[in-house]
């Protein structure tokens, strides 16, 4: 077996699954006239879900 280097490239990241989830940017108008933004960390397949409930708020 020959040597392996500690930085070579492996197969590490391939199953974490760290991809599957998104952060979310709302902004929302506030009574002052001004602009408060929300960040929300959603899987990517409920992204349209989550979307559509913060447009109905």
């Amino acid at each position: 077996m020959g040597k392996v280097s500690k930085n070579s490239r492996t197969d590490r990241g391939l199953n974490s699954g760290g991809k599957d989830h998104v952060k979310l940017v709302i902004s929302e108008k506030n009574e002052k006239g001004g602009y408060v933004f929300k960040e929300i960390m959603v899987h990517k397949d409920k992204v349209d879900e989550v979307l559509k409930a913060q447009s109905q708020s």
